[in-house]
Order: C-alpha cells, then structure tokens, then sequence
C-alpha cells in the first residue's frame, strides 16, 4: 500500500483544505457539549492553519514510518518540521494564486491516470486504494492539485531565469568533475536564517555537532537527518539521489572526493548554513547504446469529410493492397497519407529511438520483427499503417552527454532560482505562529514576531 503513494506520500503534510471560511479567532477552550473547537496554530498572511490540519499531517508522518518509529524525531520538533511545510506551502499556493496558476479537474484526472499507471492499477483501483488506506478521495485530489499548482509556480520562476548556452555545456563536459561519474549522496543541513545574528550561527552549528555526534554514536545517517534537518528532504532522510560531481556546490566536491561509499563528512559551512553529507554510493560513467529503429507509416487521418468508420476501413484497405496484392507502399503512402512530414518521402520515418513517436508507436515496433507490416492500429492521430524496416544500436554516448549537461545546468540554476524565490516569500511574508512550543528556536519567522 505504501508504494502506491510512493510519489505523493510525503507531500501529504502539504495538502491544505480549503480555508477561506476560517475565520481568525483566539484558541477556545474546550466545549463539554460539543467537543474540541479546533484551534488555530499559524497565520499564514490572510489565511490560517488549524490545530487539526497540524494533527492530520503529523499522523500522517507517523503512519508512514510506523514501522520504524525511532527513526523520527521528538514530537515536539516534528511537529514543527510539518508546521513549517505548511507555512511553505500555503505561501506557494497564495503567491501562485496572485499569478492566476489554476489547474483544471482534467490537469487533476490526468495526475491520477499517472499514478495508477506507474502503480499497475486504473483510476478506480488507485481511489479504492487511497480510501482503504483512511484518506478521503477527495482530500487525495486536493493533495494532487496542490501539487500541480506548485510545479506550475515552480515553471514559472525559473523559466525567464534559467538559461543555458553551448559554451557551458562545453566548459562542463571537459571539467574533470563531470568526468568522475556519479555520486549517490544525503545529506543533513542546519540552515541559518536570514540577517543570522552571531548567537544564530552559534546555535545552528551545535545543532550540527550534536547531529554529527549522533551519528558518529551509531544513529543511521537518514534517522539522523530526520530528526536534525532543516532541508525541505528531511523527512525522506536527507536522500538527494544519484547526481554527476559536477552537479554538487564546488566548495563541496573535494570533501565528496575524499569519502567512500558508506562514509559522512565532517560539518562541512555553506552560504545557506552548516551541512553534513553521506557518500551512498558512487558510480563511473559508462557508454550509452541505444536501440533504434527505421520505420515508415501510412497515416489516414478522420477529417469532416471522411468519418472515423470511413478512415479505419480505408487504412485497412491500403493494408489489404499492400499485404496481399503486394502494391508498392511507398507510392500508397505518397497518394494517401495524411501525416505531412512523412508522405512526400514515401512514409519513411528515418531512425528514432523507441519512443521518440509516441509510447505506442513505440511499443508496437519493439514486438515486431523486421519487414513485418502491423495491421492498421488507432491512436490520437488517426489510423496507422506500419512497417518495422530495421533495427540498430547506436553509441549514442556524446548526444546523451549533451542533453544531460544541459538538463544539469539547468536544474542547478533553476534550483538556486527557486530556493532564492522561497527565501524572499518567506521574509516578505507575514507569518505568525499562535503557539509558542511550535515557535523553531531562536529564530525569526518572516516579518512578524511570534
């Protein structure tokens, strides 16, 4: 049950209900009539979070790692960790709002398509799983759209900031760095906050001896970077995943370099604070072959003039003519054709890698055999006509360098981008929080004081 969510799980301490309604009282006492009246915890700018919002996440937090509960920290500072994610996210979700970012039901059906595919289940499976596991369908989707909601914020604030030339990529490709391979790493921060006194840096430095202290004492690297992380991965144990050298901070490298698989640093100090880093694993880099293909397709496309019946029985009419009458498929794809880039050239599709037309045209090609012609198959476009004429693997290493190299510096930009963005809509923001055991110690939370 766990895997099904294994996307979204942690991003259940996110999910906001709706809270336009709320309205900003001070904390009740509790009504022997009717129960509890729920609290309120933060204010987030014109919104708030409710003690029962709070309650939900840390449960949910609770019940992932239900298994191995010594690997979570004190409730007090859980509790906190889960209260800052979401602050964080409710700061997201106005700013995005300010922009006009909406998502539609369909943006939110297709997410759900995505994680019952990737699970091996429908739609249906995933909803009966969900509500089996005690979460509201409907909580689920908002969760989802939540989620969404924040890629698109994220797009936006690092696309007119990120950008990558051909001279970078060159620069990166002959470093040293991005020839050593890959490394699989976690790590453990204790940030500093913004305008740090002297007295700050102090105490978020002995926060991060007594992590290293723990660790060196036997406590596991990832319990160790749940209980003392300050990083938005803390509670999925500091994991920052497999990523070439080049892509970790220069100042971080030579310390990487030194350490072997299974071993952590040292309190390692950074712009953003002070770090503790685990070499996982690490990994040389290797050459990269791809299977290919060459292939040409009929394409007979339904237009107002020929009906959807109409255009699946003339494509397998021109199959009929191709595979029995033996008619040439070239000159049928040149008279009949409906796909534009192909048609003049007979069809042909030239080389591509498997999915480069589509997931199905891919899957398609890879179950037949050389010469083989499919009989007529539907998709998006239309009606397809295919034939598989050959197959090779290509060293396809210096290309896959390329788009890597590209795709890394971009996400280092983007990421800095995106981490400067929080930053600024944190201290720019009007955050308070009501109880004082959820204040984080010694220090400010955006503008206004706790």
């Amino acid at each position: 049950m766990k895997q099904i969510f294994a996307m979204f799980l942690l991003t259940i301490v996110m999910a906001i209900p709706s809270l336009a309604q709320a309205q900003l009282l001070a904390p009740q006492p509790q009504d022997s009539t009717n129960g509890p009246i729920d609290r309120i915890v933060a204010v987030v700018e014109d919104e708030v979070i409710l003690q029962s919002e709070l309650n939900d996440a840390v449960a949910a937090i609770q019940q992932q790692y239900a298994n191995q509960p010594g690997q979570l920290p004190p409730i007090d500072v859980l509790r906190r960790q889960v209260l800052d994610r979401l602050v964080l996210m409710k700061l997201q979700l106005q700013r995005a709002d300010d922009q006009g970012i909406r998502v539609s039901d369909s943006d939110v059906d297709q997410a759900v398509q995505a994680v019952a595919g990737q699970n091996k289940m429908t739609a249906d499976q995933l909803r009966a799983a969900v509500e089996q596991s005690g979460m509201s369908y409907a909580a689920y989707r908002q969760q989802l759209h939540d989620q969404l909601v924040v890629q698109k914020l994220h797009e936006n604030v690092v696309r007119s900031s990120v950008s990558v030339t051909d001279s970078e990529i060159n620069n990166l490709l002959n470093s040293p760095n991005y020839k050593a391979g890959e490394v699989h790493l976690a790590h453990i921060q204790v940030s500093i906050p913004g305008g740090a006194s002297a007295a700050d840096i102090q105490a978020a430095q002995a926060k991060a001896e007594q992590a290293l202290a723990a660790i060196k004492g036997g406590m596991a690297f990832k319990a160790a970077a749940i209980r003392f992380s300050d990083a938005p991965d803390a509670l999925d144990g500091g994991d920052l995943g497999w990523r070439r050298l080049d892509e970790v901070p220069s100042a971080f490298v030579d310390t990487i370099s030194s350490l072997k698989p299974g071993q952590v640093s040292g309190i390692l100090h950074g712009p953003t604070g002070f770090h503790i880093l685990q070499l996982i694993d690490q990994r040389a880099p290797s050459k990269q072959m791809v299977t290919e293909f060459h292939a040409r397709q009929i394409l007979i496309r339904p237009s107002e003039l020929l009906s959807e019946t109409q255009a699946q029985q003339k494509a397998q009419d021109l199959y009929n003519r191709i595979v029995n009458k033996h008619e040439d498929f070239a000159k049928l794809a040149k008279d009949n054709s409906n796909d534009d880039t192909t048609a003049n050239a007979g069809g042909d599709m030239g080389w591509f890698q498997q999915g480069d037309w589509g997931t199905l045209i891919g899957q398609k090609l890879a179950d037949m055999k050389d010469g083989e012609i499919a009989p007529p198959f539907q998709s998006e476009a239309g009606w397809h006509i295919l034939q598989r004429l050959g197959t090779r693997n290509s060293d396809m290493t210096s290309e896959i360098a390329r788009n890597q190299a590209r795709q890394a510096i971009g996400n280092r930009k983007a990421d800095q981008a995106y981490e400067d963005f929080l930053r600024d809509l944190r201290s720019s923001s009007y955050v308070k929080i009501l109880v004082p055991e959820l204040e984080e110690p010694a220090s400010d939370n955006g503008k206004a004081s706790s």
